[in-house]
């Protein structure tokens, strides 16, 4: 299995790619954070961050199957291993219906995914993949045929849940959104602003509503309370508990995605704050 530690980076920006995005991982490492994770990035993309440093974990949070062919992926991963030997993490999701083309019956061409990636040429094996699982049967897969599960937007509660559900020893890495400001109405701005395109997608306010939350939550960008719910913000003090209780309901890792309503620039200052107040260096 890929040893992505107790803490990492979820940044969408790091797909992008460049000389900022490996100076970025660069400092990520020196950082202390165990794993970076990108949004819906490839696996040339997470080669070229692995460059970066020969410590950090890389993983793709998430790889869409309806966009990536098994085979071509699996070639691509046994490339990027040769290089880097242990650090690539194939993070696996099946997206949403509003974006994925043929989107059609998730959980069967999902194993059906698996199934190819088993067979191709270069198999990628079962502790070098994971699933962006939501509902138990995708955690249960997750648990059966990858190294683990990496649930996004979601709260302690639904951790140890899922903890449940996977039971002792998969990976459970999921993704928590930080805003690190303590004033209430800027901070569930900042929060907004990234949380609203998802209230749009059903994978996640069909989670959001087995959480306990009902449909009027999603209106707006997000309820007060829902924002309260899968962002954690506030002070140092603050967050830093609010962490603890997601590693307190079973995470093994928690894959931390700083907002600080700058989305075109990377939130390396507060990368480092974040950095210090959980005592990473």
């Amino acid at each position: 299995m890929v040893d992505v530690g107790r803490f990492g980076i979820w940044s969408g920006k790091l797909r992008e790619g460049g000389d900022e995005a490996v100076e970025a991982v660069n400092e990520l490492d020196r950082l202390g954070f165990g794993a970076v994770w990108f949004g819906m990035g490839s696996i040339p993309a997470a080669g070229e961050l692995l460059t970066a440093s020969s410590r950090i974990a890389v993983a793709t949070g998430i790889l869409s199957i309806w966009q990536y062919d098994a085979a071509m992926v699996a070639e691509q991963a046994a490339a990027v291993e040769d290089r880097h030997p242990g650090r690539l993490l194939l993070g696996l999701g099946v997206s949403h219906a509003p974006l994925a083309k043929n989107y059609q019956k998730p959980y069967s061409a999902m194993v059906a995914y698996l199934d190819a990636l088993d067979a191709a040429s270069a198999p990628v094996p079962p502790g070098s993949r994971a699933l962006a699982a939501l509902g138990p049967k995708m955690l249960r897969l997750a648990a059966e045929r990858t190294a683990g599960a990496h649930p996004y937007l979601v709260d302690a509660q639904f951790v140890a849940r899922a903890r449940e559900t996977l039971g002792k020893g998969p990976l459970l890495a999921p993704e928590v959104k930080v805003v690190l400001n303590s004033d209430p109405a800027e901070a569930r701005r900042i929060a907004r602003q990234t949380v609203d395109m998802y209230t749009r997608l059903p994978n996640y306010t069909d989670n959001w509503l087995r959480m306990g939350f009902e449909e009027e939550d999603f209106a707006g960008g997000g309820s007060d309370r829902l924002i309260d719910s899968v962002v954690i913000w506030g002070s140092d003090d603050t967050v830093r508990a609010r962490l603890a209780e997601f590693h307190d309901a079973g995470a093994d890792h928690v894959a931390v995605q700083v907002l600080d309503g700058a989305p075109d620039r990377h939130p390396r200052e507060g990368w480092r704050r974040l950095a210090d107040l959980l005592e990473l260096r």
